[in-house]
């Protein structure tokens, strides 16, 4: 049985050791960039035996220069007539794609040339297929807030692994959001917060248990939401999302609170995890020195007697550090489409999203 390389690792190794290497002999004076960004788990670090049932294997991605692009085809055919048919155990051959897109590692017939996943892009081609920007210019505040964070976080987890065309320095601009961007996303976040938390009590007032699990679920994962925010790092989609949140610094305390919180049945039980936790995320918000102190402790909301944070003066205050006159003009809320939407059609979708962007104006 072949022992489980995790698939960046396998990719790096691929590259560096057999790639590289029929590049350098068929084509010496090419300069190109090599690496793995973008789709798949084994980018994100998340990847498991399990991943290896799709789109997984030896794959590497080539960058060229515009100049050198119609090689392409050249360079492919090469590494097909010259890629060895096993690497570290695994097989470098992928079966032709099924009905849904799904390519499998299959194992080549002897003399067949390699079906293989080294894809070879120009850095604006990939840009403009996979975030659908052009990477040449500077994203703009609707850019940013109709970009899915799944693939900016694929962008930014990505590892390059050779690089003469400057590939590294096109990544380190999707590193993070602007600092009014973030802003406004801490702002929407905590307005979230605000208009839910003193529903959970409110249905427990009219004995509507599942009313408020359904709350409290909103309510968590907002939470989580916000510590990725403040801890300035993209969130995936649902599938990694709580994998991504272990790896946060504020998740070694937050997690075992987070987890009673959505398994409690008592309401004032929850209320009190809840309490807690609201005064650890206010806490840190205070630490990062954006606002002035805030409080961290739960009071009542208005004249009724449920605990809360007030989400919404955090919110009000966020916001008036903001200086950027576009995102001051988006007077609602609403967050970037991934605050707004988990839809994996619309946010894997580039024309659907550029669509998204008269939701600001």
């Amino acid at each position: 049985m072949t022992k489980y390389i995790q698939g960046m690792r396998l990719s790096e190794m691929f590259f560096n050791e057999v790639v590289q290497k029929i590049i350098k002999t068929n084509s010496s004076d090419l300069k190109y960039s090599a690496g793995l960004i973008g789709f798949g788990s084994e980018v994100l670090g998340f990847d498991t035996e399990r991943s290896t049932d799709h789109h997984w294997g030896p794959r590497v991605m080539l960058f060229l220069e515009e100049k050198d692009f119609n090689k392409k085809d050249k360079i492919s055919d090469t590494l097909s007539k010259q890629l060895p048919s096993t690497f570290h155990g695994y097989s470098t051959h992928f079966n032709e794609p099924n009905k849904v897109g799904v390519q499998l590692l299959s194992k080549a017939r002897a003399g067949q040339s390699i079906n293989h996943k080294v894809e070879i892009f120009t850095i604006k081609s990939f840009f403009n297929e996979y975030l659908g920007v052009d990477p040449n210019n500077e994203l703009t505040i609707f850019d940013w807030l109709t970009s899915s964070e799944q693939k900016l976080r694929t962008i930014q987890s990505g590892k390059v692994f050779y690089d003469q065309i400057g590939i590294k320095n096109i990544q380190k601009k999707f590193n993070y959001y602007p600092n009014d961007v973030w802003l406004y996303l801490l702002a929407s976040e905590w307005t979230k917060i605000g208009q839910e938390e003193p529903f959970i009590g409110r249905c427990e007032d009219i004995n509507d248990k599942l009313g408020s699990k359904i709350i409290t679920t909103r309510l968590v994962q907002s939470i989580m939401r916000l510590c990725f925010l403040m801890e300035k790092e993209y969130t995936p989609y649902s599938k990694w999302f709580g994998t991504a949140f272990e790896k946060l610094k504020s998740a070694k305390k937050l997690t075992p609170i987070l987890n009673k919180i959505i398994s409690s049945d008592d309401w004032k039980e929850k209320e009190n995890q809840l309490s807690q936790t609201y005064e650890i995320i206010a806490t840190m918000h205070n630490d990062l020195k954006i606002t002035k102190a805030l409080a961290t402790k739960v009071s009542k909301f208005h004249d009724r007697p449920y605990l809360v944070i007030h989400g919404d003066i955090f919110a009000k205050e966020i916001k008036k550090q903001i200086k950027d006159k576009t995102i001051l003009n988006i007077k609602p809320n609403i967050g970037s489409v991934n605050q707004i939407t988990n839809s994996v059609d619309l946010l894997e979708s580039n024309k659907l999203l550029k669509k998204m962007k008269n939701l600001y104006k």
